[in-house]
C-alpha cells in the first residue's frame, strides 16, 4: 500500500521556526555562491542532516545545459559524499517573489532519501512555501519500489514453481 502525502502550504518566513527562518537566510546566502552565467537565475539550497549538520549548494551551469547541477544535488551530493544519508529539511531559495519548486530530477533526487520538510523561499520576498519531498514527488519511484518489484517477482516465480508441480 503506497501513502500519498500532498503537504503545501503557503505562508510567510515571520510563521516559521527561527531555526527554519535561518535555514531560508543560508539557502538565500549559497545564491552568491552559484555559476549561473548562461540563465543569471541563482538558487540556494540548505540541507539539514539527520545529525544536524547543515550543508549547503548552489546551482552550477555548464555551457552543455545537461552537465547543470542544481542547488538541490549540490547539497545532497556533498552531503552523501561526507556519509549522511538520513535527512531533516532542506530549504531551497530563488530570487523568484513566488517560491520556485526543484525540476523534476531534482525531486527524484531527493526523494531516493524519504521523506522530508522542503520548505521554498525567496531572496526578494518572505513567501514560503512548506512542503515535504512526497509532496513535491507524488506517486514517487522510490527504492521501495525496487524492493516491492523483487518481492513480487519472487511470489510469481514460487506461485508458478507450485503449478508445475
Amino acid at each position: 500500500l503506497y501513502k500519498l502525502y500532498i503537504f503545501r502550504m503557503t505562508t510567510t518566513k515571520a510563521n516559521l521556526t527561527q531555526f527554519e527562518q535561518e535555514l531560508v537566510d543560508k539557502a538565500v546566502g549559497a545564491m552568491e555562491k552559484a555559476y549561473c552565467k548562461y540563465s543569471g537565475f541563482k538558487v540556494g539550497a540548505a540541507l539539514v542532516c539527520e545529525d544536524g549538520e547543515i550543508i549547503i549548494g548552489a546551482n552550477h551551469e555548464n555551457a552543455s545545459y545537461g552537465a547543470t547541477i542544481c542547488a538541490e544535488r549540490s547539497a545532497m551530493v556533498t552531503a552523501l559524499t561526507k556519509g549522511h544519508r538520513k535527512f531533516k529539511l532542506l530549504a531551497v531559495a530563488t530570487e523568484l517573489e513566488a517560491p520556485c519548486s526543484p525540476c523534476g530530477i531534482c525531486r527524484q533526487y531527493l526523494i531516493e532519501f524519504g521523506d522530508y520538510k522542503v520548505i521554498l523561499g525567496s531572496s526578494t520576498s518572505d513567501q514560503i512555501i512548506e512542503t515535504t519531498t512526497y509532496g513535491l514527488l507524488p506517486y514517487a519511484f522510490t527504492p521501495k519500489s525496487l524492493d516491492d518489484h523483487e518481492k513480487e517477482a519472487e511470489e510469481r516465480n514460487h506461485q508458478e514453481g507450485e503449478k508445475k508441480h
